[in-house]
Parts: C-alpha cells; structure tokens; sequence
C-alpha cells in the first residue's frame, strides 16, 4: 500500500527531513532504480567534464570512490524513498572518504561541493524527464526536487566532517615533519643532505639555500603572548628549553614578525647557508645571553650582525677575563681609583693615537694631567707598550673590560686594590679637573693591531 497521499500542486507545507522523506512516494522506488545506472553513467561523465580535475580516467582507488560514491549515493537516495528511517551511519563513510581524499590530493574542498551540485542537477534533469513522462503531479515533483538538494547537503556535510578530520591529522603530522626537519637541521652536524631534502619534501617545505635563525626567550617583565600564526615557510619550535624559528625569505618574514613578538625577546642570527644554520642559531643564543647580561642592549629584536665583536671577544669570558688580567697587570698595585684613570687613559690613547693634547680633549682633562698619566703608564708598563703583540692584547682586554663592566675600567683588571699611589699633579691652569668617563670605542674600530701601535718612546707625551 502506498503511504503517499496527493498533494494539491499549489499546497506544499514545510516540513522536517524525516518528514519530508515520509512524504516522497515509495512506488516509484522501484522506476528509478531500473535507471540508477543510466544516471550513474551521466553524472559521472557530467562531473568529468565540467571539473578539469576529475577529468582524469577512473583509475585506482580515486576513481573506484568517485564511481561508487555516484552510485551509492543514488542507490542511498532511492533506498530512503522507500525506509525514511534506515540507519544512516555506515552509509556515511564513502562520503567521508571522499572528503579525505581531497585533503590526500591537495586540493580544497570547493571542487567536491561543486560535484555533488552537478550531480543533483544531473539527477533533477533526469527525474524532471520521468515525471513529465509519467505525469507525476507538481507537488510530488517540487517533493521529490527539497528531498534531493536536501540529501546533497547531507552528503556536502559528511565529506565536510571527512575532510576537516583528515586536514586535522594531516596538519598534525605535517606539524610533526616539520619540527623534526628543524631538529634534523640545527642539531649535530654530520647529517646526510639526502636525509633533508626528503624530509623537507615530506614537510611540504620549499629547500632554500640561505635561512635566518632567530633565537626567542620569553620575558619574565611582560605578559606572554602566543605568536600569531606565522607563514606557513616559517619553521619553529616553541615548546623546547631553547625555543626558535628559521626563516626562508628573510626581509618579508623578519617585517612581518616585528609586530608579532609580544612578550618574547628574540635575537636573529646572520643570513647563512642552510647548512651553517647551528652556528646561527649558536651566535643569535649568545646574543640573547648578553642581552640578559646587560651587555647588548635590549631591544624587540636584535640584530647580532651589528654586534659581531663583541660575540667575538666575549666568546669565552673566562678566557677573556684570563687576557684582562694578565694585560693589564701592571695596573694591580694601583687602588680602583687610580686603576679607573688609568684605563681611561689607556683607553682614550688606544683610541686618538695622538699626543697628550688630543687625549686630554677627549677626557676633558688638562693636557699636563694627560702627560703625568702617560709617564706613569711607561713606568708601569715598560717595554710592553713598544711590543705590537702586547698592544694587541692590551687593546682587546680594554675593549672586553668595558663590554663586561659598562665602562672603561670600573673594576680593576685584577678585582683588587692595591697600595695608594702618588696624587695626580696640578696643571699650569689650578687644581686638576676629575677625569670624565672616556669616549668609547668606536664601534667600527675594535682593538688596536700593530700599525696603531706607538712609536719606540712609547705614549707620546708631547
């Protein structure tokens, strides 16, 4: 017996999907059925040729899901004709297959939408052909037209859950690849190029010949802020004890990251082929050091290339530390005082290279104070101050102690007083002014080498 009752063609009230399924007429199940296949056959060769990508021969486990799936998804349309209340569940599947699938093949979701569109207009047509043929009223028909678009939303939705789970996982593992290829590229050296090239193909990451590392710490003086997603070129890791990002395009990503580091602080490591990124890395964490040390100054993000010596000489601060005292020894018998106006001089003097007039201007200082000092730096010094390698020493341990200290010589060379020496004379004009904080050291100049040492009557005093 039929459950469908005829509607009036102009009466069609809205109804809910079960009741609208309970509404289709069950006799004509079995008609359409005798041409699913036909229809099959159309929407197939519809949707391959309106969709340049499915274009392609039904071949592999693609083309037996698009086939099947066609095929199902009439045979499910005409089966819930019949039981409106059939279990939908395992039915679903193949539909969230296809959705996966799309993720498998890189492409969006919008091709497949586009498909199931096609497939309903294609079915309509077909079912329009029959209606007309066996004069099925109007208001069956206008059924029959919600019930379809209705199950292709549902379809739409089931490969939507399949797709979405599939990019999930997919991101996951993505995520994965990545953060291995980073640790493959800044961990020990001695990897196989081969080793990262396939696993930077697995990641989805273009191989670039130079990178940028740039080494994060989070600030403990202001509130933590995630980073905002990042391009997607970008690798990072942010969850390990040295947190950190490699950049590929250095001037877009490094614009772009500014506005992002709120509450991290960051130091970027020089531009580097990709096999020298760990020593970029090394040098940008060094950097970071200094900073906490209050060496480098802290800015958002620093820039190590514009503090290559002073990574250079405090490299190693216990080595450089060792070369303080020992070329400065002379200084050790002198008190912090005296130890502090000797450095200033000795550091002005490295630096003008010029007689006791320049250097007194440069410590705003009387120029016969100037002299006093220097006479006392011959004494102390000796035959060092004619020795080009003692020199060179002597320039890096000044340079060094002023890094480490913020000054010219605010500690003694030796971190101990000595005995009280001899006061400091009264220039031609009174009293001797107290010695300014030397001019620094300027920053392109660095430690004075042999060819700005003093000639063989040592600091000139003229």
């Amino acid at each position: 017996m039929s459950r469908t009752r005829e509607l009036p063609s102009a009466e069609l009230p809205p109804v809910g999907d079960t009741h609208l399924w309970e509404r289709l007429p069950a006799e004509l199940a079995p008609k359409f059925r005798a041409r699913a296949g036909d229809v099959a056959v159309d929407m197939v060769r519809e949707i391959q040729h309106q969709i340049a990508e499915y274009s392609q021969k039904l071949e592999g486990m693609f083309g037996q899901v698009v086939v099947e799936g066609v095929e199902q998804a009439i045979h499910q349309f005409i089966d819930r004709m019949v039981d409106p209340t059939a279990e939908r569940e395992d039915r679903a599947k193949l539909f969230r297959l296809l959705g996966k699938l799309e993720v498998s093949a890189g492409r969006s979701l919008d091709l497949l939408q586009t498909a199931y569109r096609i497939g309903a207009r294609v079915a309509w047509r077909r079912i329009s052909e029959f209606g007309q043929t066996e004069r099925v009223p109007l208001a069956t028909m206008c059924l029959i037209a919600e019930a379809i678009f209705a199950y292709i939303d549902e379809l739409s939705l089931r490969s939507m859950e399949g797709y979405a789970e599939a990019q999930a996982r997919h991101a996951g593992a993505l995520e994965r690849r990545r953060k291995r290829l980073l640790e493959l590229i800044l961990g020990e050296p001695g990897y196989h190029p081969n080793a990262v090239a396939e696993l930077a193909e697995a990641a989805r990451w273009p191989l670039p010949e130079r990178v940028l590392v740039v080494a994060l710490e989070r600030r403990t003086d202001q509130h933590q802020l995630p980073i905002p997603a990042l391009h997607e070129d970008v690798l990072m890791d942010l969850e390990g004890g040295e947190p950190c990002l490699l950049l590929t395009d250095p001037e877009r990503q490094l614009v772009a990251l500014e506005h992002k580091l709120g509450g991290w602080r960051a130091a970027v490591g020089p531009l580097v082929p990709l096999g020298s990124a760990r020593q970029s890395l090394r040098w940008a964490r060094r950097a970071i050091t200094l900073i906490q040390s209050g060496v480098i100054r802290d800015r958002p993000i620093v820039d190590t290339t514009e503090h290559l010596s002073t990574l250079l000489l405090l490299g190693d601060e216990d080595l450089v530390r060792e070369l303080v005292k020992r070329a400065l020894a002379p200084l050790e018998g002198l008190t912090p005082k005296q130890q502090q106006r000797m450095l200033e001089t000795m550091t002005a003097w490295v630096e003008t290279r010029g007689s006791a007039p320049e250097v007194a201007s440069s410590l705003a200082v009387h120029p016969q104070t100037v002299r006093y000092r220097l006479r006392q730096l011959e004494e102390l010094f000796g035959a060092r101050l004619h020795d080009p390698d003692a020199l060179f020493d002597m320039g890096i341990a000044l340079r060094a102690l002023r890094l480490l200290t913020g000054s010219a010589g605010s500690a003694g060379p030796a971190g101990s007083a000595g005995s009280a020496g001899a006061a400091e004379p009264a220039g031609p004009a009174g009293p001797v002014r107290s010695a300014g904080p030397a001019r620094s050291v300027r920053s392109a100049g660095g430690p004075p080498g042999p060819a700005g040492t003093p000639g063989a009557a040592g600091p000139r005093s003229a």
